[in-house]
């Protein structure tokens, strides 16, 4: 059937947006970061063409910090998963299962921790 991760992973799309400084048809594509693999047949001209999207990880605000969480979280979905009608396919079937929407608040955790330690967890 489906695979777990998958699931988790896809029912970042069923969080809100509500809050981000970009909605979700406002960001531009996020292209491959600098892995230094090979860009898929097509893709390098578009990719080389793309503009940065993150600057940085650094957020003044600890609420700040989880939405930029949410934002890479959405993003990673939308990289590894560019099909939007298999997205949309797929969204009653995770959005309906309750353990998937509790273990995607684990995938959104594992970002803000890694924005909270960019951060030096806001301290003064």
């Amino acid at each position: 059937m489906f695979r777990r991760n998958s699931i988790l992973a896809l029912a970042l799309i069923v969080m809100p947006a509500a809050g981000f400084a970009q909605t979700a048809g406002e960001m531009p594509d996020a292209g491959m970061a600098d892995t230094g693999m090979a860009a898929p047949t097509g893709q390098a001209a578009e990719t080389a063409t793309q503009e940065v999207w993150l600057e940085t990880l650094q957020t003044e605000t600890p609420q700040q910090g989880f939405e930029l969480a949410i934002t890479l979280a959405r993003r990673a979905v939308k990289t590894t998963q560019s099909d939007t009608a298999m997205l949309k396919e797929l969204r009653p079937v995770y959005a309906a299962d309750a353990n998937s929407l509790i273990d995607v608040s684990g995938v959104a955790a594992h970002w803000f921790g890694t924005v909270a330690a960019a951060n030096d967890y806001w301290r003064d």
